[in-house]
């Protein structure tokens, strides 16, 4: 008899990577409400503000690779931002393929302004579910994040 015919019949609802992607998106998506209806953005769009407002400068690479998002995804969220005056592009000196990108400082005070909205969602998320189950929860993520 093979190993997989002991197996338990597959349960989606149990997967673990399920579990997770759908508690992300869960989440997210109460936060999201944030930012929409504030400056009409989307998730990608938020997200390449987050990094360029924490990291500094950096290429539309280096937000891909830290941020696991598709190239195509971050490419229309900073030409987006770029034509509404939040995100400035400015040509490497060392790859002319290469540019920087960071916020003006229009999309500084746009940052920082969400920044404070999302400590806010971040500290209602960690009221409800109690501190020590907080602090179990950012640790065992950290943990999955380094396999």
């Amino acid at each position: 008899m093979a190993e997989h015919d002991t197996d338990p019949e597959f349960d989606l609802e149990q997967f673990l990577p399920y579990l997770l992607n759908q508690a992300a998106e869960a989440t997210s998506r109460s936060f999201q409400a944030v930012y929409v209806d504030l400056y009409g953005m989307t998730r990608t769009q938020w997200r390449v503000m987050a990094n360029l407002g924490k990291f500094g400068a950096m290429t539309a690479k280096d937000i891909c690779d830290i941020s696991h998002i598709e190239k195509s995804k971050v490419s229309r969220a900073v030409s987006t931002l770029e034509s509404g005056g939040l995100l400035l592009r400015t040509p490497s000196k060392d790859d002319r393929r290469a540019e920087f990108l960071s916020l003006t400082e229009q999309g500084m005070t746009v940052f920082r302004d969400l920044g404070h909205r999302a400590n806010e969602y971040d500290r209602k998320l960690r009221a409800d579910l109690g501190e020590q189950i907080s602090a179990e929860l950012i640790h065992l993520l950290g943990m999955l994040m380094k396999r």
